[in-house]
């Protein structure tokens, strides 16, 4: 609990705030432990709901990481996945970083910036196959770790993988305390988190809901397989 442990999560235009903070507030309870919110300006940036998040430090500023963590997003991670700067900034972190993390969609940046091949990995339900396209083994669990790659599945999991995040770098006691401190009990009121337990019903018209997030996010990565190709 005495070394210092460096985080840095990436946040950009449309991330979804609660794949930020879900993780955040598990990481941020070890003192040991410092959270840095990075992005290219230190201008406050406006997640896909509307949170307004401030970047605590840019790409050129960005301290040595310990663990490099990418959330998913909206619309706006489309952009993300083609920014070359965005994923050359990843590519340079990750070369020195313990642990490369991703909850959601996170794991489809990680991917397009040729960091997840040949690993074993999870992302949102939705986009697993997406995934699969960019080379990555995909496992439809809540938290998979291969190596030192750790990504979690939909947006909620963040609080998982924070978990096992913490109890890799500080111990397991230290992560159940910080299971304790948050009260993570969770009795949900609906047996409807996965496609599996929802039902037809319930998934269907969602799909048909997110169609242009999932068309616009498959038209991208069947850009970055085109380009693995040539």
């Amino acid at each position: 609990m005495t070394t210092p442990i460096n985080i840095g999560f990436l946040v950009y235009p449309d991330v979804i705030q609660l794949d930020v903070m879900a993780a955040y507030q598990v990481l941020t309870f070890p003192p040991n432990i410092t959270v840095y919110l990075i992005w290219k300006t230190l201008t406050p940036i406006t997640s896909n709901d509307g949170l307004i998040i401030t970047p605590t430090t840019t790409f050129d500023n960005c301290p040595s990481l310990d663990v490099i963590f990418v959330p998913g997003g909206g619309m706006g991670q489309v952009e993300v996945m083609r920014d070359q700067e965005i994923l050359n900034f990843l590519q340079q972190k990750s070369a020195t970083a313990k642990y490369i993390a991703s909850v959601c969609t996170g794991s489809m940046i990680l991917a397009a910036a040729n960091l997840l091949q040949g690993y074993k990995a999870t992302c949102h339900w939705a986009f697993r196959e997406q995934l699969a396209m960019l080379g990555v083994d995909v496992i439809p669990e809540r938290v998979v770790i291969d190596k030192n790659r750790i990504t979690g599945a939909g947006v909620t999991s963040g609080i998982d993988l924070g978990l096992t995040l913490v109890s890799l770098l500080c111990g397991d006691d230290i992560a159940k305390m910080t299971q304790l401190m948050l009260e993570y009990n969770p009795k949900p009121p609906f047996d409807a988190g996965i496609p599996e337990t929802a039902g037809k019903s319930i998934v269907n018209p969602l799909m048909q809901y997110g169609k242009p997030l999932v068309e616009a996010f498959l038209a991208q990565t069947r850009e970055i397989v085109q380009q693995i190709k040539l």
